[in-house]
């Protein structure tokens, strides 16, 4: 009796490491490698799998649909609205990554994790902490006031620019690690069209169907 019972939890043992091995493999089924450029750094060759496409593709589209990529011109848009919009991508990335299963590692190459938690703390969360504080207390001890009266209007655009151009390279990136090919007129901005009176009119994205636009 007691030889059956060993045999069964044996077998039982057996299986579920059996189960552990096949869904481990299918992880790792059709793990390529692409090399991507990280912004400042150096070129990195990340081991993609399908897990980890899947992950790379909604980082891309988080990405290529918010002001994030989008130029703000000096003398258009709002501030505030590019802030918030910054927001939502940090926040809505860190969720992703958060319900995502890890990548199983692969020797000699990085993960698709470690290149969004990259953009996440090299670009999104240092001028996140340094402009938003300083942006909200103008806004607090001048309600009436635009944001052209604030004093570091200009240094800030400035900065979101750049954050902008890097955040652009970071999309570029998460198309290629989720095998999304020629991703650039997709990151395309369109000039916003002048009115007749020379006000510029709502800025237009590349056509991706009739939806309404993600900031």
């Amino acid at each position: 009796m007691t030889s059956r019972i060993l045999f069964v939890i044996a077998g039982g043992a057996v299986g579920a490491v059996t189960v552990v091995a096949v869904q481990w493999y299918r992880r790792l089924a059709q793990v390529t490698e692409v090399k991507v450029a990280i912004p400042q750094l150096s070129e990195v060759t990340f081991a993609v799998n399908n897990d980890s496409r899947q992950v790379a593709w909604r980082m891309f589209v988080e990405t290529a649909t918010r002001v994030s990529t989008q130029p703000l011109a000096s003398d258009e848009g709002v501030l505030r609205e590019a802030l918030t919009s910054m927001y939502g991508l940090f926040a809505t990335a860190r969720e992703t990554l958060k319900v995502a299963r890890p990548s199983a590692p692969v020797p000699g190459g990085q993960t698709v994790e470690y290149f969004a938690i990259t953009m996440l703390n090299r670009e999104l969360r240092p001028f996140l902490s340094q402009w938003h504080p300083r942006l909200r207390e103008f806004e607090r001890t001048n309600p009436d006031s635009p944001e052209s009266d604030w004093p570091d209007n200009a240094a800030c655009r400035a900065e979101l620019q750049r954050v902008q151009h890097a955040i652009h390279d970071y999309a570029i990136g998460f198309a290629r690690l989720a095998g999304v090919r020629e991703p650039e007129p997709l990151l395309r901005y369109v000039p916003a069209p002048r009115a007749s009176d020379g006000s510029p009119e709502e800025s237009t994205m590349p056509d991706a169907g009739n939806g309404p636009a993600a900031r």
